[in-house]
């Protein structure tokens, strides 16, 4: 989803390019931003508190296909993916008509890449209900995971002309823009879905990638600094910040980004250059606002 990024730029190319390729592959391996989950339905929190009461729920309600839904929607924001997998079969085994329960495990698939039994479960849930939209969001997902640009493209303008409130809407078709090097078409999605959505360092960083890429640097470090403080342990948005700061030739607050993105993880490439390439010395303190 990368190629041909680095052609993006004019200037110190290669730079942007690293940054973008991170978060791009970054993109396409994981659910992506949290403003809106595939589950209507998942109105608790990932805790084991909230499992336990969920699975009191079941033990009660043996025969309710919402309960096994909730449950293994909760399980999966758990990252406990099989038992998610097993819920979600009851559910469906219980309903054959349950789109949200087919949507729900096609999520589960894509975030243990397997899109083609994700694409599965996203058609057969749009054959039940045509019109909804967490099934589109997730399919076009699970499209763009595959490479199949154009299906994922349509799945995410149906998707905004169903919902044009779905803040996951717009920032995923801005990442299909982005990667396809339309910058423009991308920060315009972007800045609706932080519109929608602004409590969300994820729009703010993929915003700031493509001004990095289209050469505002000053526009790119007022979102990358919305992002870190809006998620202070995020290692692509201190990275991309340090970057837009080198770009403006603020080496100090570039050092001390990239310092921060080396405290998260210390082996990182990109911030290990960029580090190096403003003269950052281990062990000095760097002020970073």
């Amino acid at each position: 989803m990368t190629t041909g990024m680095n052609n993006a730029v004019t200037n110190r190319a290669s730079d942007v390019f690293l940054v973008l390729a991170t978060a791009t592959l970054a993109a396409c391996s994981t659910t992506s931003i949290p403003v809106a989950s595939d589950s209507e339905d998942t109105v608790f929190a990932a805790s084991p508190t909230n499992i336990a009461s969920l699975t009191d729920v079941v033990q009660r309600n043996p025969g309710d296909p919402q309960a096994y839904n909730m449950r293994g929607s909760v399980l999966g924001q758990a990252g406990r993916h099989e038992e998610a997998l097993a819920d979600f079969n009851k559910a469906i085994s219980l309903d054959q008509n349950y789109a949200q329960a087919y949507s729900n495990r096609g999520l589960v698939y894509r975030q243990t890449s397997r899109p083609d039994l994700a694409l599965a479960d996203y058609n057969r849930a749009l054959t039940i209900d045509p019109s909804y939209a967490p099934a589109l969001i997730g399919r076009g997902m699970a499209y763009r995971q595959k490479g199949q640009l154009i299906p994922a493209l349509n799945d995410f303008n149906k998707a905004i002309q169903l919902r044009p409130d779905n803040a996951q809407a717009y920032y995923n078709r801005g990442l299909l823009y982005q990667s396809q090097r339309q910058h423009q078409f991308a920060i315009d999605d972007f800045s609706t879905a932080i519109g929608l959505s602004h409590q969300q360092a994820e729009p703010y960083i993929a915003r700031g990638l493509s001004y990095l890429a289209v050469n505002d640097a000053k526009a790119a470090a007022s979102d990358l600094d919305d992002a870190v403080q809006l998620e202070p342990q995020n290692l692509q948005a201190w990275t991309s910040r340090g970057l837009a700061y080198e770009r403006m030739r603020n080496n100090e607050k570039a050092a001390g980004s990239y310092a921060r993105a080396l405290n998260i993880k210390q082996d990182f490439e990109p911030a290990k250059q960029g580090f190096a390439r403003v003269g950052g010395e281990l062990g000095r303190t760097y002020q970073t606002f």
